[in-house]
């Protein structure tokens, strides 16, 4: 029985069908992408989107989509499906059959008495996408055109028409060379068997993306075809076409084809898709080995990276890999801050906590490795790098107060987790002292103290070893309220925030909680009993006069939803941890329920993973990213706490 699956019927329901969305990723960074029913309805969808590291560090669609005709009994059918103005044109997704998911993205049409199968594969290992069409019924020969739609631009833009488009191509073995424009990597379009090129150089204009449209954005764009693949299929004949950077041995590429998909496991259950999204997000790149922290549009963001760590590489295994990002995210390590967003010239450092998630990452993979005592020779100087910085004062006025607790913070810059911006200003005010941001700092002193001991390293612990207990002394008498019975948000001089929210909960879920016993179990019924929904935690009470549930408009109108309401399923993670470590293995049958009532969202949004949001509100739309790095990873950690791992 297929898992990821739907008949003629869900995808004959094009506003429904269109708003999912399958998505395949390589170890090269490279990514391919749309809709069910292959229509484009994002910017960010295309064929083949892939790193041009000759022009920076970003993704850029070069194939955007293809639009197949077959010739069957004189007939004409046009496979493809496009969004144009009042207008849905081809409307090829009406002979669609069948979807299935469950190995690669797979289509099977009907068209005047003939089946034919389509698939889709992303090649590992290089920038390449492969298209197998394989005539499964047919009364003698059919012809299929394949027509490429190109764009080469940047994932985040819009392409337009103009004269500076390249209308000329070279022909290599079964296909041609071509490029849009001199700076980038040229495609190689080619087919497994002898097929007839017409050039045909065209733009075609105003396909419109309409999750664009609906989030504020440019949604129209011009598309540029150089031409046309044409061959004939027999009943049981398949032909392959290839779309890469690099030219492939044509006639070999039925076997290069059926060597990629061996590697690819099929996914029988929720458990399966969880761990082939994990591996989505890792790739290899000329700066190392990287995380994306979330399809479509977001890149390698520190913070992001080391929370999602332990869940995408150690619950899978692969505590190298783990090693690895660290490694690589530790280049960038400047004046104690780890990058928020950016690498080398254009990083930027405006958070608090990525460094702080660094300790925790570090925490976790010394516990999988049992590595206690390497972890300080190895990494010892960055820890202290951090924590001194961190305590004698950095950028964006990050400081050590003298009662031990973490300032942070400027009115114009939103350092923490919650950094949405409107106007120059946060939309969530937590410059000060916050909740999280001192359980982090506090957890990271407690940790390095405990490597340093173990490596006899005198002199910080004698620098160290007395502000955990002033911290947390600190913490509690100001933080908790016994009227509020939960903990402030944030702090700064004689302003409390109050607003109920989920950052309270790293203060007992971190490996060195800042509270414990009855504080612990008081605060977690409040967070249970005001932002614990089936798809994560609301990121405020729904009792607060601030709240919103439903995530939608622009971007001004989003970034005012994002953190006042909206649902964040990485947050499940620590608040599992915390729940179960307040109280025991009698709670993991309350967690499982959480954890398995995910299985449903893996075909509401973006296939086979989980998305970035849900709305507030029930019933819990999945919104923002369809595929995000931290959701997976805290689930794939809540597995492994039900197993007791």
């Amino acid at each position: 029985m297929s898992f990821i699956y739907f008949d003629k019927t869900q995808l004959a329901d094009f506003n429904s069908s269109s708003q999912k969305e399958f998505l395949e990723t390589n170890k090269t960074g490279a990514y391919c992408s749309s809709s069910l029913v292959l229509c484009n309805t994002r910017k960010y969808h295309g064929l083949l989107v892939a790193r041009q590291p000759q022009i920076d560090d970003n993704s850029y669609v070069l194939l955007s989509s293809l639009n197949e005709t077959v010739v069957a009994s004189k007939q004409s059918y046009e496979l493809g499906t496009g969004q144009y103005p009042n207008t849905i044109h081809p409307q090829g997704y009406s002979f669609l059959q069948e979807y299935n998911g469950d190995k690669i993205p797979t289509w099977i049409f009907e068209i005047g008495g003939v089946l034919l199968k389509k698939e889709m594969l992303l090649a590992e290992n290089e920038d390449r996408v492969l298209v197998r069409y394989t005539c499964l019924k047919a009364k003698g020969s059919i012809d299929i055109k394949i027509q490429p739609f190109t764009v080469f631009r940047k994932i985040h833009q819009v392409g337009k028409s103009n004269e500076q488009v390249s209308l000329n191509s070279n022909t290599v073995e079964n296909g041609i060379e071509y490029k849009m424009y001199p700076q980038y990597d040229s495609l190689f379009f080619q087919t497994s068997k002898k097929a007839n090129f017409t050039a045909a150089s065209d733009w075609f204009y105003n396909a419109e993306y309409l999750r664009e449209l609906e989030r504020g954005y440019d949604f129209r764009e011009d598309v540029f075809s150089p031409g046309s693949f044409t061959a004939a299929l027999t009943k049981g004949e398949e032909l392959i076409f290839s779309a890469g950077t690099k030219k492939s041995a044509a006639k070999k590429l039925g076997d290069f084809f059926s060597a990629e998909l061996e590697k690819i496991k099929t996914v029988k259950n929720f458990s399966d898709c969880l761990e082939k999204a994990a591996a989505q997000f890792i790739a290899n790149t000329k700066k190392g080995t990287e995380i994306c922290a979330g399809y479509h549009w977001f890149g390698r963001w520190g913070r992001d990276t080391f929370i999602s760590l332990p869940g995408l590489t150690l619950t899978m295994e692969k505590p190298a890999v783990c090693k690895s990002i660290i490694d690589t995210m530790l280049k960038d390590l400047k004046g104690g801050l780890l990058t928020n967003i950016g690498v080398g010239e254009e990083a930027r450092y405006n958070s608090a906590d990525a460094s702080l998630w660094f300790f925790w990452a570090l925490q976790k993979y010394t516990e999988y490795t049992d590595s206690s005592k390497k972890t300080w020779k190895e990494y010892g100087a960055k820890m202290k790098d951090i924590l001194e910085n961190y305590r004698k004062g950095t950028m964006y006025n990050i400081h050590m107060q003298e009662n031990g607790l973490l300032y942070g913070g400027q009115e114009d810059v939103a350092l923490t987790w919650m950094d949405a911006m409107v106007d120059n200003r946060p939309v969530t005010p937590r410059a000060g002292l916050a909740v999280d941001l001192n359980a982090l700092w506090y957890n990271a002193i407690c940790f390095s103290l405990e490597m340093a001991k173990l490596a006899g390293d005198k002199t910080f612990i004698s620098e160290w070893k007395d502000i955990p207990a002033r911290l947390q002394a600190s913490f509690k008498n100001m933080f908790w309220s016994v009227d509020n019975s939960y903990l402030a948000d944030c702090i700064d001089g004689n302003h409390f925030d109050w607003s109920l929210r989920p950052n309270q909960v790293f203060a007992i879920s971190l490996p060195y909680p800042l509270i414990d016993g009855e504080m612990a179990v008081s605060v977690l019924q409040e967070v249970k009993e005001q932002l614990l929904t089936p798809r994560g935690l609301r990121t405020l009470s729904q009792n607060d006069r601030m709240y919103k549930g439903l995530y939608r408009g622009d971007q001004k109108e989003r970034d005012l939803m994002y953190h006042q309401g909206v649902v964040w399923p990485w947050l499940l993670g620590h608040f599992a941890e915390a729940y179960l470590k307040i109280h025991g293995n009698k709670a993991k049958a309350f967690i499982k329920e959480i954890y398995d009532s995910f299985a449903a969202a893996i075909n509401e949004y973006g296939m086979g993973s989980i998305a970035e949001i849900y709305d507030g509100d029930a019933p819990h739309k999945a919104v923002g990213t369809i595929s995000q790095a931290w959701s997976v990873a805290e689930l794939l950690r809540i597995r492994e706490m039900i197993k007791g791992k």
